[in-house]
């Protein structure tokens, strides 16, 4: 059972880093494209959630570190990530 869980963790997290990077990369492009700034802070603050997710994961399944450890710290870089992501939609 817990193969299981550890292997869902895996899959997820791999479709996190793949996904939240695909969107940093297009949104950075964008803003190399434009200089527009707020597209620079979307690309970052996607960046700092998906960077989050993999630091959680390999908290959890590399390091060795308990789940909640590894919980704690994708739900705090997600929280500043959502953070960046608010202020690029205000940014003018």
């Amino acid at each position: 059972m817990n193969t299981y869980i550890n292997l869902f963790i895996i899959v997820a997290k791999t479709a996190i880093l793949v996904l939240g990077g695909s969107i940093t990369y297009y949104a950075l492009r964008a803003y190399g494209r434009t200089g527009d700034p707020s597209l620079r802070a979307l690309g970052i603050g996607f960046g700092i959630v998906t960077v989050g997710a993999l630091i959680g994961g390999v908290s959890h399944q590399i390091i060795g570190s308990s789940l909640a450890v590894g919980i704690a710290i994708n739900s705090l870089l997600t929280a500043v990530g959502f953070g960046v992501i608010v202020y690029s939609l205000t940014v003018e």
